[in-house]
């Protein structure tokens, strides 16, 4: 839950074109929203911003034109594959001062049946400095039929919850009213008024 600096090139051209120019010079079109300052373009070295990443850092310090802008990563965009990242879109923050985010959800433990997920995050406002990789939500033991709303979730000291707090965010099933769901969709998908393959002709 560190920060970091990473440095940032304001962009001049903009356009697809100009974007994939830049993601084969091992850089990411961004852009630096919200906040005082008006949307500014950049782009970002590729490698430092997924080492930065996989050191789970969620507050960037972004150098631009000498000037340090402190930002959370609001949105990835990926291709239409999911494979290759296309931009970054970056929100102003002050350090300090609680910012709103989405954070994803764990799941803890093993409920008595099936845990339905409904939702895999909440919206909650923090500082920036402790935005967490996720929210534990323990589910160990729960019984059919017990659902999990987003008020009941226990939030780290300093966090408040800006989902609402009747929001369903996942719900134990039995497992045999699964398998029965299961059947009753497989069963919906045969055609019922299709014709049964001919058998083969026997050879003489």
């Amino acid at each position: 839950m560190s920060s970091s600096t990473i440095p940032a090139e304001i962009r001049t051209t903009l356009g697809s074109r100009s974007s994939r120019d830049l993601r084969a010079d091992g850089r990411i079109p961004a852009s630096i929203q919200g906040g005082e300052g008006g949307c500014v373009n950049v782009s970002i070295e590729s490698r430092e911003f997924w080492r930065l990443r996989r050191e789970h850092v969620h507050l960037f310090d972004l150098e631009v034109d000498g000037n340090l802008q402190s930002a959370t990563v609001r949105e990835l965009q990926w291709d239409s594959l999911g494979e290759n990242l296309n931009h970054v879109e970056f929100h102003r923050v002050v350090r300090g001062v609680k910012t709103q985010v989405s954070v994803s959800l764990e799941f803890i433990g093993h409920p008595a049946g099936v845990l339905n997920h409904l939702h895999n995050e909440i919206d909650v406002l923090c500082l920036p400095s402790m935005i967490p990789d996720s929210i534990e939500v323990k589910v160990d033991g729960f019984e059919i039929g017990h659902s999990i709303s987003a008020g009941d979730i226990e939030l780290p000291e300093g966090f408040e919850l800006v989902s609402p707090t009747d929001l369903s965010i996942a719900v134990v099933a039995d497992t045999r009213s699964n398998e029965v769901e299961a059947a009753e969709e497989g069963a919906e998908d045969e055609d019922p008024d299709a014709t049964p393959d001919a058998p083969a002709p026997e050879g003489n």
